[in-house]
């Protein structure tokens, strides 16, 4: 049972960074747009640098987890369109 959770522990940490390493990769390419704009605009208004990214991150996630489930490509518009929402989160997928 430990191993497991160790386990998943593992899965989560390596998701986590994985999505996160997507997220700086955005950043410094300016592509998709959206995500070097939502950083500046969380840095502006004072959010740190690793909340941003986890906000950010989330937002992938989100979407990756909708295309998995709905099997379809990823949403471009949806994406930026919640990335610049931010910092307020979109609703889960179901």
């Amino acid at each position: 049972m430990t191993d497991q959770i160790d386990n998943n522990d593992d899965d989560e940490e390596f998701a986590e960074s994985t999505l996160t390493q997507a997220i700086e990769n955005q950043i410094e390419s300016d592509n998709p747009p959206a995500a070097k704009a939502t950083f500046n605009k969380l840095t502006l208004v004072g959010y740190e640098r690793a909340e941003i990214l986890q906000l950010m991150a989330h937002v992938l996630a989100v979407e990756i987890d909708a295309l998995l489930e709905e099997d379809r490509p990823f949403n471009t518009e949806w994406y930026e369109q919640a990335l610049r929402a931010l910092p307020e989160l979109p609703p889960e997928a179901k």
